[in-house]
């Protein structure tokens, strides 16, 4: 098979921006891109755009990418809007790998960007209502909250004021792990303490001050185990990236050596399963196609950033991916192998809890740090010798797991 290769990346500030719309936010992040493949506009054959709440947030439905990019001067060329819930981002990656691995296209484009703050805050936090089966809404919050069962909840553990549902499935979910693996909340909160230590060297994260783990379980309450600071923020931006093939690569003005190769990429949807059934996860079951994919294997991961949308999300993913044993990922955080300098270390970025997750672009935002890393260019947040990098990006809910993932592979 042809190599593939991530020839530039560019990536906006997460956080909250009111004043720049989603046209900013895309061209801030397209041109970055270009500059660091050495791209010219007119050299761009298609592209693909992630969205997933503009529909929502402002009535912008159906051609956002055409007028995103229209507005930056990219037209006259394919674009494929891409709304796949949370992954929405590392499946328009996954679709522009594809693209080029035909032969369609030498240079594809791929953007994902968002824009989800607001001041009316239940608008805000309905953005992601749609993301599970609203047809089965109360059927499946009692499903989903089921697996929580077993493990006491103290007093006063419950925020008052308005958050995301989600964030009481990912509760119920680490309330699970407390119960089949004895993973303890000050282990969460290890996770939590980890990423933001990172995301003081993110120069690009929303948030950027470290705190202790006894801070983190000092934090105001969000859904037992999690506090605030072990969850991700509602965030804007916007994260690109090009893909070329070698004759792609070889028409750009960019250094060549700084081209990442993509070694796998796969995406999966989820099935039936009974909850503790982790052998059959999606992600399990994604990350053994990726594996056998690239000929290697969990142990020559050098780093990895993966979709802690809570520190109970790394924990799970961490296991999953089998980059620990299952069950372990607790003690792993808290022993500090997953930290930067640690055996594998795990959002390096600061994660979404600190980085942000602005949901269109997230996935592309972690290929930007995973690029970042493979080119030794990530400063004080460097992973030392880092060669082959791993991303997890999942999105949505379905039954008892996400409803899809997508695993990618880089390497030098």
């Amino acid at each position: 098979m042809s190599p593939i290769y991530v020839a530039g990346v560019g990536m906006t500030p997460f956080g909250k921006h009111p004043s720049s719309s989603i046209k900013d936010l895309t061209r801030q992040a397209v041109e970055a891109a270009l500059r660091d493949a050495g791209c010219d506009k007119a050299q761009v054959q298609a592209a693909y755009f992630a969205n997933a709440t503009q529909g929502h947030m402002d009535g912008q439905h159906m051609i956002r990418g055409q007028l995103a990019l229209r507005a930056m001067g990219l037209e006259g060329i394919p674009v494929v809007n891409v709304e796949n819930a949370c992954a929405s981002a590392s499946t328009a990656f996954y679709l522009a790998l594809n693209h080029v691995r035909s032969g369609a296209a030498d240079i594809v484009l791929v953007v994902g960007a968002e824009k989800m703050f607001a001041d009316d805050k239940a608008r805000m936090f309905a953005a992601f209502d749609g993301a599970w089966d609203v047809h089965d809404t109360e059927a499946a919050k009692a499903r989903l909250l089921q697996m929580g069962q077993g493990v006491s909840v103290p007093p006063g553990s419950q925020s008052t004021r308005p958050y995301s549902v989600f964030m009481d499935i990912y509760a119920a979910m680490g309330r699970m792990h407390m119960r089949e693996f004895g993973t303890t909340q000050r282990q969460f909160a290890a996770v939590a303490a980890k990423n933001h230590a990172h995301s003081v060297h993110n120069p690009l994260a929303q948030y950027r001050e470290a705190c202790s783990i006894e801070q983190v379980l000092a934090a105001p309450p969000i859904s037992y185990p999690l506090t605030l600071p072990m969850c991700s923020p509602v965030s804007d931006g916007a994260a690109a990236a090009l893909v070329c093939s070698e004759s792609g690569l070889k028409a750009l003005q960019g250094s060549p050596g700084r081209a990442m190769r993509v070694l796998a990429c796969v995406l999966q949807t989820g099935s039936e399963r009974a909850p503790a059934d982790l052998a059959h996860h999606l992600v399990r079951i994604a990350a053994e196609k990726l594996y056998a994919q690239a000929g290697i294997g969990p142990q020559d991961v050098s780093v990895a950033e993966v979709h802690d949308a809570t520190a109970i999300g790394e924990v799970l993913q961490s296991e999953l991916l089998g980059l620990v044993p299952m069950g372990q990922g607790g003690p792993a955080a808290e022993r500090g192998e997953t930290a930067i300098g640690g055996r594998i270390p795990i959002n390096p970025s600061g994660g979404l809890e600190s980085k942000g997750h602005p949901i269109g672009a997230t996935g592309l935002a972690q290929l930007f740090e995973l690029v970042t890393q493979l080119r030794g260019e990530a400063g004080a947040r460097q992973v030392p010798q880092a060669r082959i990098a791993l991303a997890e990006n999942g999105g949505g809910l379905a039954g008892v797991e996400e409803a899809v993932a997508c695993l990618t592979l880089l390497g030098r």
